[in-house]
């Protein structure tokens, strides 16, 4: 049965279960207002912007990791359900990924990296994903691509109230709340949510169980919006998350560990229209901490803490009905202690001008940033974008970037091991999209390559690690996605997924970076019928190598996991959806990393009421 489902992912190439965006080229007011991630609408024209539907959040699980991985080309590498979570976006690395909160880049100041597992979707009413190079955008560490987390603060909607409840296998709990009001002039909206593990599952075709793998988290979020006049509105973006989670055994006999972590991020931001011009200046305070508890029977831990306070302003002036220029001015400071990197401090500031033009059916877009800091030599950043549309059915858009990735608190400042003499990673990339849509039929083909130089890896110096630039990596593939929709009266049925092809390779050694799959694919087929719904979700993920030589000994197997879901609306408005679902439904015996084995089969059941 495996083998014919796979045929079919090679027959029809690519399905997407998701849906696609095409961003105007040219911003309205009121979007410019509320939107506060104006790059990704603004700028971003010539790559793939993809939004997650509002019904794949809604019943998906609360971890950002598991939403991706059953509906993008990302793949992700897991130390165990709801454990450490990294991605491969493109081949590159999950420092190489950005994860940006309302517009702000959140990845660490400690790693550089977002872990994916640490982000609860309930607390955001928009994810997005923006393939390809977008240092010019959101800085450091956007060479694979970016996730893009927003609240969108509207206004004039009266009340409106969610809450979620789930509860599955290993008595896993996930709830979540969401209450706002808004009037003509003031918004607010407040969304608390929780999620709760004993994660106690058995492995697949043995008698162990995951032990230790126990974890909580809990988030609040808050935003405001006030319009002092028609020309001015404030906006005030708050959220905090706190989490800990023991990580989970290999053998038995290991010390238990546990791992805990406290973020809050907020943001004040002023919004002006005065005639051509937009203006925007946004002041942003963030901390991260953590405890690493090397044995949870005893008080002894290392500890990290950052402080990063961020000001950015930008001003757009539209020069005629169809372009519009930009310029942005930001600095960021970021203040660091911890047990392994001592007290440290650095001042990053950076200039950027960005110009988009559309001439009937020809659209391009160019921008520049440079960055300035004691800490390192930052090279000019550059992206070019093309698009051309073949009438109402066909696009094409080409896009050009240079990008980088600045050395991390670890890599610059660990005690003893530290080397601030490193350069940022460079990356230089293009890739050429194709675009068509129809009725009912919507299909999009993106190849790309990827240069990176300077690719900073921790290797032994004698008895000790050090930090160096020192591979020079390739990528390139293809990466594909269709979605097919038909409604015959009450009946409703949509067919999508996404399949990618990645060769991400060391150009000294030409063999594949390890835990970077060739092909990953994804599909869904649902079927609604009046208040019902049926779906059936697949992944595919082809074999990794997990040691750099590529060693077929150390492989780890390709898997193929399937989901299977069904939901009713109650009520005369349809405000109560009740859902169950069972995962891995073929009881597949899988690990996206070496020896971290995933769950077998799993169940869980839900309620979202809407008032």
């Amino acid at each position: 049965m495996k083998k014919g489902i796979l045929f079919l992912f090679g027959i029809i190439f690519s399905l997407s279960c998701f849906s696609q965006t095409r961003l105007d080229s040219v911003q309205q007011l009121d979007e410019v207002v509320l939107k506060s991630d104006k790059f990704l609408k603004t700028f971003s024209n010539t790559q793939s912007i993809t939004t997650l539907k509002d019904t794949l959040l809604s019943r998906s699980a609360p971890s950002l990791t598991q939403l991706l991985n059953y509906n993008s080309n990302i793949y992700f590498k897991e130390n165990g359900l709801g454990m450490v979570s990294s991605p491969s976006f493109r081949g590159t690395t999950a420092q190489q990924t950005v994860v940006a909160w309302n517009g702000i880049n959140i990845n660490s100041q400690f790693n550089g990296q977002t872990d994916f597992n640490t982000i609860n979707i309930r607390n955001f009413d928009a994810v997005s994903i923006r393939s390809g190079g977008g240092s010019v955008l959101y800085g450091s560490g956007a060479i694979g691509g970016s996730i893009h987390l927003n609240n969108d603060i509207a206004f004039n909607q009266g009340f409106e109230n969610s809450i979620y409840a789930n509860y599955g296998s290993f008595n896993t709990l996930d709830l979540g709340v969401k209450s706002g009001f808004s009037s003509k002039k003031f918004s607010a909206d407040v969304a608390i949510s929780r999620s709760s593990s004993d994660n106690d599952y058995d492995y697949v075709d043995s008698d162990k169980t995951n032990l230790n793998g126990a974890f909580y988290n809990q988030s609040v979020s808050a935003n405001f919006g006030y319009k002092v006049n028609a020309k001015n509105v404030i906006k005030l973006y708050s959220y905090l998350y706190d989490g800990e989670r023991e990580f989970s055994f290999i053998f038995p006999s290991e010390t238990p560990t546990k791992y805990q972590d406290l973020n809050s991020r907020n943001m004040l931001e002023w919004n002006g229209l005065y005639g051509k011009f937009i203006s925007t200046l946004k002041l942003a305070y963030l901390t991260e901490k953590y405890k690493y508890f090397p044995n949870t029977n005893l008080d002894n831990y290392s500890y990290g803490e950052a402080k990063t306070l961020i000001g950015k302003y930008d001003l757009s002036y539209t020069i005629f009905k169809d372009a519009m220029l930009q310029g942005v001015m930001d600095i960021t400071n970021t203040s660091g202690e911890g047990s392994s990197i001592g007290k440290s401090d650095r001042t990053i500031s950076s200039f950027s001008l960005l110009y988009k033009q559309e001439i009937k059916s020809f659209l391009y877009e160019a921008a520049l940033r440079k960055e300035i800091t004691n800490n390192y030599d930052s090279p000019l950043l550059y992206s070019l974008g093309l698009q051309y549309k073949f009438g109402n059915h066909y696009t094409v858009n080409v896009n050009g970037s240079k990008n980088f990735r600045i050395p991390t608190y670890n890599d610059l400042y660990w005690a003893g091991s530290g080397n601030t003499n490193l350069k940022p990673e460079t990356s230089n990339q293009v890739e050429m999209g194709h675009q068509l849509d129809f009725k009912h039929v919507s299909f999009s083909a993106t190849v790309f390559y990827n240069d990176i130089k300077d690719m900073i890896r921790w290797l032994p110096t004698g008895s000790n690690w050090q930090p160096v630039n020192t591979d020079h990596v390739k990528t390139y593939g293809l990466e594909s996605t269709l979605d097919l929709k038909y409604h015959l009266k009450k009946h409703q049925f949509t067919l999508g997924g996404t399949y990618a092809y990645t060769v991400s390779k060391n150009k000294a050694t030409d063999l594949q970076l390890i835990y970077v799959p060739k092909h990953k694919a994804t599909s869904t087929l649902n079927y609604q019928y009046n208040r019902a719904s049926l779906y059936y979700q697949t992944l595919y993920v082809g074999e990794v190598f997990t040691l750099s030589d590529n060693n077929p000994k150390y492989i780890l197997d390709a898997y193929f996991v399937s989901n299977i879901g069904l939901s009713y609306a109650l009520g005369k408005e349809k405000q109560f959806t009740l859902g169950g679902q069972i995962k891995n439904i073929y009881n597949e015996n899988y690990q996206s990393v070496a020896n971290r084995f995933m769950p077998g089969i799993n169940y869980n059941f839900y309620l979202n009421f809407n008032f």
